[in-house]
Order: C-alpha cells, then sequence, then structure tokens
C-alpha cells in the first residue's frame, strides 16, 4: 500500500502548476490559563483576490503540519490544536486547475484517498481539534472543519458552501459523511444538493451557525480573539458543547429522496454528481465514517474521470475567466466616458435597462416615450424598483432619494438626450421603427454619443445604413429578465468603429454584464440558436409527433426548463416573429410553424394551461394544433435536434459570428441558463458524437472539456 506521503508526492509531480499553500503552525498559551495551544495557519502567500487552494503539495504540507501537532499532543506538550485561514479566506477547496490535468481513474482515486488520510488525522489527534472559519470556505475548506472537534464561524463570512455538484463532483473528502452525521441528513441535502443546484448558493456566517454546522460565532473584527478565549472555555470544561440528537429513521431516507426529487427537477436524471452524493448520504445513515469516505472515493475518482466534471470545469473557466476578458474586443483606453444616458422607451424592457443602468452606473437616466402616460409608467416602475431595494436593506435611504432623483422622464428627445453620451433604444422590434427612432435621437445628441441597440434579431448595420453617422451604432442585446441573465451580447455594424465598441464593452463591464462580441449576423448567437433548436421542436409536432414525446426528447440535456415551456417565457409572438426574421434569411433551415402562428393568432400566451399545479396542454391549444401522421420517438426527435443545433453552430463558427466555439457556450450558460454540467452545448455534442456525425469534427480538441487522451 502506498503511504499518504507517497500518494501526495505523485499527484504533486502531475501538478507542476501548483499555488501552494502553507499551513504554518505556531505555539502560544491560551487565555484562562487553559494550557499551551498549537495554531495553523493555511495561508498561499497571496493576498484575499488569490484565494487559498488545496492541491497535492499544499495537502502535504497540511499532513506535514499534523505529523508536529501529533507528537505534541501525544506527549501531552499541548491541551488542543486550531486551524484557520488567512485573512478573509479560511481556504476554497480542492485546486481544479489540477483535477483537469488528470488522465488515469488511479490518479483521481490517489487525489480522494489522500485527502481523506490528511484530514482524518484532525479528528484522531489526542487532544480536541478546532476550526476556526475566519473567511470564505467552499468544499475542501469547509471540510476540513468537519474533521475538527468543534468549529467557530464568523458573522462577517460572505461565502460558505459545498459546491461540487454544481460543478460536476461530490464533496469527496468527508462532506457527504460527516455533514448529514452532524446536522442531520434534511439539512445536509440542502446544503450539498439544493444550494449547489441552485446556481451554487453561498451561505453567510449566521446561517452557518444556525444550521449547526459551527457551534459558535463572533463578530469579524476581533474573530480569532473571540475563538481562543471561546477555546480556553470549552478546554476548562466551563461551556459544554450540545448537539441535536440524530434522526436516524424515516426523516433520514425522507432526506435523501427529497434531494432526488430536487436533483430530477433540474438535471432530469441527465447528470450523475448529485446522485452519487445521495447515494452516499443514504450510506451514511449508518454512522460508520470509513464506509462512506471510501464511497466518497470512489465516486470522486469516477466523476473526475467522466465527461460532466470537465464540462463543469470547462464552462466554470468560462464564466471566472474568459468572460472578463472578451475575446476580440478592442483596447479599453479607446472607450468614452459616459456621465448620462438616454433610453428610448419606457416600457417594461426600457424601464428594466434604466433601472439597470441607473444602478449600476449611479449617472442621470432619461427615459422617452410617445405620450406623458407611458413616461410617467415607466419613471414610475424604477422608481418602485429602488423603494423595494430599500425596504429589502439593500440601499439605505439616502441613497435611495439619490438614485429617484437621477432619474427623469420626458417626451421630447432634444430635451431629454441633447447632453447623453450612451442613448439605448428598446422599442417595438421593427426596422422601419428603429430606422426613425435613431434618425430622431442622431438629430439631438452630440457627435461623441453612442447609438445602442437592443434588438433581439435585426441587423444593426441595416438599422444604421440611413444615419449620417453609422459608425457609433451598435447592438447591446440583453436578455431577459435583464436583471437576473449576465449576458450582453455586443453587436459590431459593418461600419461600427473601434471607439464606439470599446465604450459599449466599457459600459458592460460597469453594468457587470458578461459581454461576448458578436457578428452583426440574423438573431446574433443565443436566439439563432435557440429557433433552430425550438423550430425543430415545432417541426416534429406539426408532422405528428405528439407534443409530451417532443418536450420529453430533450430531457436528457438536463435543461432549465422544457422548450414549450421556454416559449412561453419568451412569448409566442416574440419566438414567431424572431422564427420570421431567421425564416427570410436562411429559409432553407428555418421554418415558420403554422401551428404557433394559429396559437398568436388566436391571442394564447403558451402551449400549456396549469390548473393542476403542473403544465398540462391547454385543450384550446390542442383544438388548434392540425399534425400530420409521422410520429417519432424520443430518440429520433432528440438526434433531429441535436444534429440541427449541431449543424447551426457549425455554420454559425464558420460565418466569423463569434471568435471561437467556447464564446457560443459562454452566451448559452449566461444567456440562456444551459446548464455547466453540459458545459453550455458544444462540450455535449462532442461527447455524444454529434458533431462529428454532422460536421465530421469535434467542436473542441480532446482534452478541453473532455478527459485529456
Amino acid at each position: 500500500m502506498s503511504t499518504t506521503a507517497e500518494l501526495l508526492k505523485g499527484a504533486a509531480e502531475l501538478f507542476p502548476g501548483e499555488v501552494v499553500t502553507s499551513a504554518h503552525v505556531r505555539h502560544f498559551d491560551l487565555p484562562l490559563g487553559a494550557g499551551r495551544f498549537a495554531l495553523i495557519t493555511l495561508d498561499n502567500g497571496h493576498d484575499h483576490t488569490k484565494p487559498t487552494t488545496l492541491g497535492p503539495q499544499s495537502l502535504a504540507n497540511i499532513d506535514a503540519a499534523l505529523d508536529q501537532v501529533e507528537k505534541e499532543a501525544a506527549a501531552g506538550d499541548i491541551v488542543g490544536v486550531g486551524v484557520t485561514g488567512k485573512p478573509f479566506i479560511f481556504a476554497v477547496g480542492a485546486d481544479l486547475k489540477g483535477v483537469e490535468l488528470l488522465k488515469r481513474h488511479e490518479d483521481a482515486l490517489a487525489i480522494g484517498k489522500g485527502g481523506h488520510d490528511v484530514l482524518k488525522r484532525l479528528a484522531n489527534l489526542a487532544v480536541p481539534s478546532f476550526a476556526y472559519y475566519n473567511g470564505a470556505a467552499m468544499g475542501g475548506g469547509v471540510e476540513i472543519g468537519l474533521h475538527c472537534t468543534y468549529r467557530t464561524v464568523s458573522a462577517a463570512l460572505p461565502a460558505f458552501s459545498l459546491p461540487e455538484v454544481f460543478l460536476g463532483l461530490v464533496p469527496g473528502w468527508g462532506g457527504c459523511t460527516l455533514l448529514p452525521n452532524l446536522i442531520g441528513a434534511d439539512k445536509a441535502v440542502s446544503v450539498i444538493i439544493e444550494n449547489s443546484l441552485n446556481q451554487n448558493k453561498q451561505l453567510k456566517g449566521k446561517q452557518v451557525f444556525e444550521l449547526g454546522i459551527a457551534d459558535a460565532i463572533f463578530e469579524g473584527a476581533d474573530f480569532l480573539e473571540q475563538s481562543l478565549l471561546w477555546t480556553a472555555s470549552v478546554l476548562k470544561g466551563e461551556i459544554t458543547v450540545e448537539r441535536p440528537l440524530i434522526d436516524r429513521g424515516e426523516a433520514w431516507d425522507q432526506a435523501v429522496a427529497k434531494g432526488r426529487f430536487i436533483a430530477d427537477g433540474k438535471v432530469h436524471g441527465a447528470a450523475p454528481a448529485a446522485y452519487r452524493a445521495l447515494d452516499i448520504i443514504a450510506t451514511a445513515k449508518n454512522g460508520d465514517l470509513q464506509q462512506g469516505y471510501d464511497a466518497e472515493d470512489q465516486a470522486l475518482a469516477d466523476l473526475i474521470m467522466g465527461g460532466e466534471l470537465r464540462s463543469g470545469i470547462y464552462a466554470f473557466n468560462l464564466v471566472q475567466k474568459r468572460a472578463k476578458r472578451p475575446a476580440g474586443a478592442p483596447d479599453k483606453s479607446l472607450a468614452r466616458p459616459v456621465t448620462k444616458v438616454g433610453v428610448v422607451g419606457a416600457g417594461l424592457m426600457a424601464s428594466q435597462l434604466a433601472l439597470l443602468f441607473l444602478r449600476r452606473l449611479e449617472v442621470p437616466v432619461v427615459l422617452t416615450d410617445i405620450d406623458q402616460e407611458r413616461v410617467d409608467k415607466g419613471v414610475g416602475y424604477v422608481h418602485a424598483e429602488i423603494d423595494k431595494l430599500l425596504g429589502k436593506g439593500r440601499i439605505n435611504q439616502d441613497k435611495a432619494n439619490r438614485l429617484k432623483a437621477l432619474v427623469t422622464g420626458v417626451r421630447d428627445k432634444a430635451e431629454g438626450f441633447a447632453d447623453a453620451d450612451f442613448v439605448v433604444e428598446a422599442v417595438f422590434e421593427e426596422m422601419s421603427v428603429k430606422q426613425k427612432v435613431f434618425a430622431e435621437v442622431e438629430a439631438v445628441v452630440p457627435a461623441h454619443a453612442i447609438l445602442a441597440t437592443n434588438t433581439s434579431s435585426l441587423s444593426v448595420s441595416e438599422m444604421a445604413s440611413k444615419l449620417k453617422h453609422p459608425e457609433r451604432v451598435v447592438g447591446f442585446h440583453f436578455f431577459n429578465p435583464v436583471a437576473i441573465l449576465p449576458l450582453l451580447e455586443i453587436v459590431r455594424g459593418e461600419q461600427t468603429d473601434e471607439a464606439s465598441l470599446a465604450t459599449a464593452f466599457g459600459v458592460a463591464k460597469k453594468l457587470k454584464k458578461t459581454a461576448v462580441l458578436v457578428k452583426d449576423a440574423p438573431a446574433f448567437v443565443v436566439n439563432r440558436i435557440l429557433t433552430r433548436f425550438m423550430g425543430e421542436i415545432q417541426n416534429v409536432i406539426d408532422e405528428g409527433t405528439p407534443v409530451p414525446v417532443a418536450e420529453k426528447a430533450v430531457e436528457p440535456l438536463g435543461l432549465p426548463m422544457s422548450p414549450l415551456v421556454l416559449l412561453e417565457l419568451v412569448g409566442p409572438a416574440i419566438g414567431l416573429h424572431v422564427s420570421e426574421t431567421l425564416n427570410r434569411a436562411f429559409p432553407e433551415r428555418f421554418t415558420v410553424s403554422p401551428n404557433l402562428k394559429a396559437v398568436v393568432e388566436a391571442g394564447k400566451r403558451g402551449f400549456y394551461v396549469y390548473d393542476s399545479g403542473k403544465p398540462e396542454l391547454d385543450p384550446e391549444v390542442a383544438a388548434l394544433l392540425k399534425q400530420g401522421d409521422t410520429v417519432l420517438t424520443e430518440d429520433q426527435v432528440r438526434d433531429r435536434v441535436l444534429d440541427a443545433v449541431a449543424q447551426e453552430i457549425g455554420l454559425m463558427l464558420d460565418e466569423g459570428v463569434v471568435a471561437e466555439a467556447q464564446d457560443i457556450d459562454l452566451c448559452l450558460i449566461t444567456g440562456a441558463g444551459w446548464p455547466f454540467h453540459l458545459g453550455g452545448i458544444t462540450p455535449y455534442l462532442d461527447r455524444e458524437g454529434v458533431s462529428e456525425r454532422v460536421n465530421g469534427e469535434r467542436f473542441l480538441e480532446a482534452g478541453v472539456a473532455s478527459v485529456p487522451a
């Protein structure tokens, strides 16, 4: 058998680029005369902007620190051992850059086993161990604390989670086994499954304490001092930590069943991680920790060698890294300052945009519309949203007053936009309407002002073609709901100049949006792919496949909602409009469904009614549907849909709509909520063999979003 040191040495050799975390040991006398204490501080030598991670060499350093304190504890030289982190950071888990490099199951197994072997030593010391969660703690960082006898948490702690399932892993260094044994299966399922699948929701310090993960909570300012005072009281017997009895009966099984229900609702069985985690939680019911650790090791190794995790890491890197450096964006020094924003239109979309510009830029924002009633309604919407933020304690009264004073509305564009630097239109999706609006705006704005269009499918170049200065027009396509979806497609028209583009990217960054540079092609990225996807679903329904079969066919993708529920969210009329736009551009691939047309003409808001609480085909819609007699199976539907999507993405990349396949995935993840475990869409098409079947080659090289060859 390999020793832990050998396992970690082998793993470290596979990962030469690790940012190594040290484990410094210092000794001091505890207050209250409680005795000599050893404190291990985890620190990678960087400030809080580079959080402490746990690669193989870092684990070896913790292992060496434990060698030292283990001897001291056995000899009676110390009364306890504590673990804490550098300022603002405890530790944020395993180093994913190392996980990406693993090619063999046995190397992946070594990472799991090595982590367990090191962290178990905290639980087996001859003296009590204490974790002091002083700052951000995630994954393996949280698990270090779970192996300790006691835990304290800072009230200022901003982020605490076991995010592994979100990425396609399981909490594999004790999380799945120890957490349910500490706080009960129900709460553990919430942290490990529900929070992870809910866009990686983080806990704050107070919640960590209330859940029973930490035994005590102290303010951030003197957190370590108070924790050590509390430690002294515990060691002297002055404080006894009471923990609730864990229900190992039916409640445990119900919690696991609840977890499966949540996982089914989010990923529809399409991603294995949540189910593997739930299997381990189910196993942990008997309290046999070693059995749980062994199950974690196996699950970790299997998942590390699977496509889902590689897609998850790929998606994570897109959102964390590529999103911050948009491909093809001009030099930011060319960007002009924006000190006042104009919004043409005062409907819901325009009002959402006004609110976003107001909150992020904190500059004057002016709305205009065709009559005073609409203008007042738009300004009223923004004021009401600011009041909601105030009510929730997100802003104070002073800030609320200031923001409200910055937003105004007028009918006259000349009055509103004479000194605006950036004007965005959100009017009806009709070329002639938008051209007219831009002509009116161009006549009254300063020479340097950028004219941005929130069009979802129309040509930006054509929109700008009749202006004196088409070079300052840029596509600025937001996704609904604006406050939630991060994507902003920035469209370069044929005449758009570098300064206008740079200004658009500068504004996008201040708006905290994920900006992707897109060529001026019909429907840009997200709407083009979704329309092809939805169009193929619509086609098979029109040809004769029953609606439930067509809907269920794409469940294995684990999308956030079914195609027809998505259509309802977008609005059938908008869906029809985009399909008509694309049909004009590419009639051989994009159809206009007569059934969808009939649904829109009948004024229906969607295909479903929800009388029973779940979606059922609206009888009135069913009566409108005219179907052929070609009935496909779920597999046949899925193949057709995926082939169509793969073909469309191949054509978009050939046309240069975006720089690379990575940008397509970034758009679908941040603009359409496509799951991390798919990596967007191209890794899934590669993994399922669809890319090669349709285009003769993969979208991504082997090893990008997949296990390296």
